[in-house]
Order: structure tokens, then C-alpha cells, then sequence
């Protein structure tokens, strides 16, 4: 039987993320400085008697964001989310530069369409399945992410008197 990894389960969103990694686990091993087997037992959230360490959670996410990784923070917006909080990037000066406040409101937006969506979806047969309720936690969390982005702009612009 094929095991489903959830995107809003820390370990599971770790190990596919690694997993992306350019050159995959081989290569996020060297890396990391440790042996792909070590590396492979850490993340496999079947075996119970590796765990990587919160600094080496830390450092896969890193490696993953620099390499380009699609969703390489998820794991720790799983983390979070287990805990009933939520986080967002927040922009940087030269990419907040580069789109205007109404292309953010716009993601903003399309966040909000994308959890009514994935809540309708869920709906539509009456029973929500664990891969529903996942994808409706990923949402929420990418809408909430968008909001809190659009909130820290609008900060840091008032404070620099943008707007």
C-alpha cells in the first residue's frame, strides 16, 4: 500500500521537501554534511527512532528555500498550524518595490477564492476526507500567509510614509 504524505503534517511536508531538493536526498546530504542513509532515517516519518534536530529541520528548510524548492517553508507552516498558528513571509524591501498594493490585495483575494473553492470541493458529497481537510488547511494557511504579507507592507510603507 502506497502511503499518502499530507502537506499540513510536519513530517510528511519535511520528507517530501527534502525530497525535492536538487539532486534529491544524496545531495541535501552532502550538503548537510551527513550520510544520505542517516539523512533518509531522520526524515522518514515511519521510523520513530530518527528524528532530525530542530536545527537540522531548520537548515533543510533553508537549503530547500535557497535552492528554490517549491514550498520549502510548508514544513514549517505545518509545524505551526499544529499549534494553531499561522506565519507569513514577510516581503522584502526590493520585491515590495517591484509589485504595487493592489497586485498584493489580489493575492489576498485569489487565497480567499482558494479556500471557499477547496471548502465547496470538500462539501460537495457531504463527507470531508483527511486529503480534503489537508488541502482546506493548505489554503487557509497560503490565504492567511497572503494577509499577513499584505498587513507588514501596508506597516512598513506607512512607517516610511509611501502612502
Amino acid at each position: 500500500m502506497t502511503r499518502r504524505y499530507l502537506d499540513m503534517n510536519q513530517h510528511d511536508a519535511l520528507y517530501t521537501v527534502a525530497r525535492k531538493y536538487p539532486g534529491g536526498l544524496d545531495a541535501l546530504a552532502r550538503e548537510l554534511g551527513m550520510s544520505a542513509n542517516v539523512l533518509r532515517n531522520k526524515l522518514a516519518p515511519t521510523i520513530a527512532s530518527h528524528y532530525p534536530s530542530f536545527e537540522e529541520v531548520s537548515l533543510i528548510v533553508e537549503c530547500c528555500h535557497q535552492a528554490g524548492v517549491a514550498d520549502a517553508h510548508l514544513p514549517l507552516h505545518a509545524m505551526l498550524v499544529r499549534h494553531g498558528m499561522a506565519a507569513f513571509v514577510v516581503p522584502q524591501p526590493d520585491s515590495a518595490r517591484h509589485d504595487d498594493l493592489s497586485q498584493t490585495v489580489c493575492r489576498v483575494m485569489s487565497g480567499v477564492g482558494a479556500v471557499a473553492d477547496a471548502v465547496s470541493s470538500a462539501l460537495a458529497d457531504g463527507v470531508v476526507t483527511a486529503a480534503e481537510a489537508d488541502l482546506i488547511e493548505k489554503e487557509f494557511h497560503a490565504a492567511l500567509s497572503a494577509l499577513g504579507a499584505w498587513r507588514a507592507r501596508l506597516r512598513r510603507e506607512t512607517e516610511a510614509g509611501i502612502h
